[in-house]
């Protein structure tokens, strides 16, 4: 049994205090802490290791094998994983794979059977898990939990389908994630009184503070897209033992560059309390999920980090089970052999130009267009005067108000289309096939042809992120062949050949922080008020369609 010692400043956390120590580990556990007297001379802190308590793997693009690689530089040494998105491509066979090819790195996923597969009946999705099938899953020792319950009206209806997933969840002791925006009142009275534990939806700090009474703890999320920090990061003051950080969706360029710990170094800004964002950060998730994660103490798993500092908290070394798996900004885990045959369901042809137009009705004046709202998943609904051009509703750039489509990767149908603002393309158009949550393909484009050209190149490669640029005649595409969501190759040379098309994206005008990642949500039909599937326009607010495709 190989054996090592670590001399830092250890981060009491529990109860709140910092002092100079020696933690020895012995094979894979910590066998002693041995404070040093006070005026000892050692460098960094010492940490229980960061945990991401809410996390689609799938969203960085990377299989969990690459994910891991590039977390672990910034002390993540655990996630809580729901594998809904490869799920709802897949199915079971999707979550195999998850737990899988996490299992051959040192890295501690702890992942979830998905609740809701598909999430609506208003959209196509490639896979259902019912209550027999989560059951099995929540039957196994790695399904740590029940996935966030997006069904939030099924949980208030009590679905017979739904509640049965809840029921057992509960018998089998494993804890029940929830998904429910703008729910307040009442309502998330009821909802939590279903047993469910968690929210990481919460807009204000009083939609957050209504659901803290009634029992449930919040999560506070800065992914790619969907950011709440700014509006909830003052609860950590008064609610820091309710509380956990997590990044929901995170693309690979913005892993590169931090994860929990950047969370920590914006709480500490803000003058929170460093025992409390570390409480947030490193211990509830664990308690809460029940975790086979060292909290750094004596007998523990050796899962702990050194951070240069309580300020910046940049990581210069994370250890899992006592292995050294990243030091000084570099990763230590070695690159994961290829998986063989990767999941997927990619079936549907190649589409032409026509395929995207849109007839005007003959009393055309004003149409719905979605509102995309930089940084949020939620949209705004707009009544706003359509242009017409030989008969055809067409997009404007002059105005900001572009064409969206969403197309069926499961089978051959007609194309779904509408209008959104806020995207920002003046020329060209962009396409994804990862399109919470049944990842269909979405685009957004100024022009038909354009539209047309970079959805065919995601059919052709079976997955990934596109778009075509008509000043060039050039196009380009990160491949994404698993499940059509994520790419088996270096996470860190994915994460360069996203920011590249993520830059092209921007050169074609649009202004959001993230275009492809906003872009992926406006086919998710659980957060209102307006969204695209591939079946028609959708009223999130009144749950029903405004136009069906044809």
């Amino acid at each position: 049994m190989s054996s090592f010692s670590v001399k830092a400043n250890l981060v009491d956390i529990p109860n709140r205090r910092i002092y100079p120590a020696e933690v020895t580990v012995a094979g894979t556990q910590i066998s002693s802490i041995q404070p040093l007297p006070d005026n000892t001379a050692v460098k960094g802190y010492l940490l229980p290791g960061f945990v991401d308590s809410h996390v689609h793997i799938e969203s960085s693009m990377l299989i969990p094998s690459q994910f891991a690689r590039l977390a672990v530089v910034h002390g993540t040494v655990a996630t809580i994983s729901d594998p809904h998105e490869i799920a709802n491509v897949c199915g079971m066979a999707g979550v195999e794979f998850m737990i899988d090819n996490g299992n051959t790195v040192p890295f501690k996923f702890n992942f979830g059977a998905p609740s809701c597969v598909p999430a609506t009946v208003f959209e196509t999705a490639g896979a259902t898990l019912d209550a027999a099938d989560v059951t099995r899953l929540l039957e196994r020792p790695e399904i740590r939990y029940l996935s966030e319950m997006m069904n939030f009206p099924g949980v208030l209806h009590q679905d017979p389908e739904v509640m049965e997933k809840i029921a057992a969840a509960h018998r089998l002791g494993k804890p029940v994630d929830g998904h429910a925006p703008g729910l307040r009142g009442e309502d998330a009275r009821r909802y939590i009184a279903a047993g469910i534990s968690t929210d990481h939806e919460c807009f204000t700090e009083e939609e957050a503070l209504d659901k803290l009474q009634h029992g449930m703890k919040i999560l506070i999320r800065e992914g790619s897209a969907a950011r709440n920090f700014d509006a909830l990061a003052g609860l950590l003051n008064d609610h820091a033992d309710h509380i956990m950080f997590c990044s929901d969706d995170k693309h690979p360029d913005s892993l590169v560059l931090g994860h929990i710990n950047q969370l920590c170094a914006r709480a500490v800004a803000r003058g929170i309390d460093v025992f409390n964002v570390l409480q947030a950060a490193c211990i509830n998730p664990v308690l809460h999920y029940k975790m086979n994660v060292g909290l750094l103490k004596e007998g523990d798993p050796a899962d702990f980090i050194v951070a240069e500092d309580l300020v910046n908290f940049t990581i210069t070394a994370t250890y899992i089970d006592g292995q050294l798996v990243a030091s000084e900004g570099k990763t230590h885990i070695a690159l994961p052999a290829q998986p063989g045959d990767p999941v997927n369901q990619f079936d549907c042809a190649p589409r032409k130009p026509e395929d995207f137009r849109v007839a005007a009705p003959a009393d055309t004046k004003e149409i719905h267009v979605i509102e995309a709202l930089d940084g949020q998943l939620i949209t705004n609904k707009l009544l706003l005067e359509g242009r017409v051009q030989n008969g055809e509703l067409v997009s404007q750039p002059d105005n900001d108000i572009l064409k969206i489509v969403v197309v069926n990767r499961y089978k051959q149908a007609p194309v779904a289309t509408a209008f959104i603002r806020n995207i920002g393309l003046k020329r060209g158009a962009i396409a994804s096939s990862v399109a919470h949550d049944s990842h269909n393909i979405v685009a957004v484009g100024v022009d038909d042809e354009s539209i047309c050209k970079a959805v065919n190149l995601i059919i052709e490669r079976k997955g990934g992120v596109s778009l075509h640029d008509p000043s060039t005649g050039e196009s380009q595409i990160v491949a994404l062949p698993v499940g059509g969501l994520m790419s088996a190759d270096d996470g860190y040379r994915v994460a360069e050949a996203y920011s590249l098309i993520d830059k092209a994206s921007k050169d074609l005008g649009s202004t959001l922080g993230s275009p492809f990642m906003t872009l992926s949500f406006m086919a998710l039909l659980v957060i209102p008020h307006l969204k695209l599937s591939d079946l028609g326009l959708f009223d999130g607010d009144g749950f029903s369609f405004i136009s069906k495709v044809r």
